[in-house]
């Protein structure tokens, strides 16, 4: 299929999308949001020419936790809202994109800007007082986007969000494979991209899998720093061990309810989201 014909259908489904969120939303209970999203995402993957393999997703968390992930693309969130709807902190840029920047602020998403080491400390408050509610936040602790063949330094400043409300840390590796089985870097948004050659890049570079490993929750503790260092620990781990084609220690993906979502919602005719084994090959 041509690349301006695919992007002419990922700009139908974004705004497919905004219907969604503004009739269907309004109305719908939790979990109902969180099956349109994850529907909505998975197809959103699907017209990328994207898959989603996730690992030990029986260690998840669904309430009152802090998920932090290695941050490669902005693809990233709809790999994570295919696997399990989570509300993010996101840079203040993304709420100006067009199209995006709108489903991500319906979404629940939380703005930051940088820059400022006030809001920082505003959006740590926030974390906490929604963490302590019983909600699920996702934050991407390097700060920036890599190429995702190795970590960047956690930052600490988000984990007190956890640290201010008692709640556990959920650490999740993501990582992309081309179809020869070798790690990808075609999704990275990096450097100077704009979002239009990002995705060109994206588009070009399939099909895709985008591996999730979902590690073993960890107590928050009362040192931010040493629980940013836990979590970067898990991720490199895991970041390796699927880097060497190998599950993670006790890896294993179910598919849930997410796969009988995906097929009605979507449409699919194979499932998106694969059940791996304990060696990492699909059942």
């Amino acid at each position: 299929m041509k690349l301006a014909l695919r992007k002419v259908r990922l700009i139908a489904h974004l705004l497919h999308g905004m219907w969604t969120v503004a009739t269907r939303f309004p109305n719908a209970s939790a979990e109902r949001r969180h099956a349109l999203n994850r529907a909505w995402s998975l197809k959103m993957l699907r017209l990328c020419g994207m898959r989603v393999v996730v690992h030990n997703d029986a260690a998840r968390l669904d309430r009152g936790a802090l998920v932090v992930a290695n941050h490669i693309s902005w693809i990233d969130i709809y790999v994570i809202n295919a696997w399990r709807p989570t509300p993010f902190v996101s840079k203040a840029e993304i709420r100006q994109w067009p199209l995006v920047g709108w489903l991500a602020q319906q979404l629940d998403t939380v703005f930051i800007q940088r820059e400022k080491r006030s809001d920082a400390k505003r959006i740590m408050h926030e974390l906490a007082d929604r963490l302590s509610a019983g909600e699920l936040m996702c934050v991407f602790p390097e700060g920036t986007t890599s190429n995702g063949l190795a970590l960047l330094p956690f930052h600490a400043n988000m984990f007190q969000a956890a640290v201010s409300a008692g709640a556990p840390v959920q650490p999740v590796c993501i990582m992309y494979e081309d179809a020869a089985g070798k790690q990808s870097t075609a999704p990275a948004y990096i450097d100077d991209l704009s979002l239009s050659d990002s995705l060109d890049m994206l588009l070009r570079g399939g099909p895709l899998t985008a591996h999730v490993y979902v590690g073993a929750p960890l107590a928050p503790g009362a040192d931010r720093r040493e629980l940013a260092a836990q979590a970067q620990q898990v991720v490199a781990g895991a970041l390796s061990d699927l880097q060497r084609g190998q599950a993670p220690t006790g890896a294993l993906a179910q598919e849930r309810e997410t796969n009988a979502t995906a097929s009605t919602a979507v449409g699919a005719a194979d499932p998106l989201i694969e059940p791996v084994d304990q060696s990492g090959r699909s059942a």
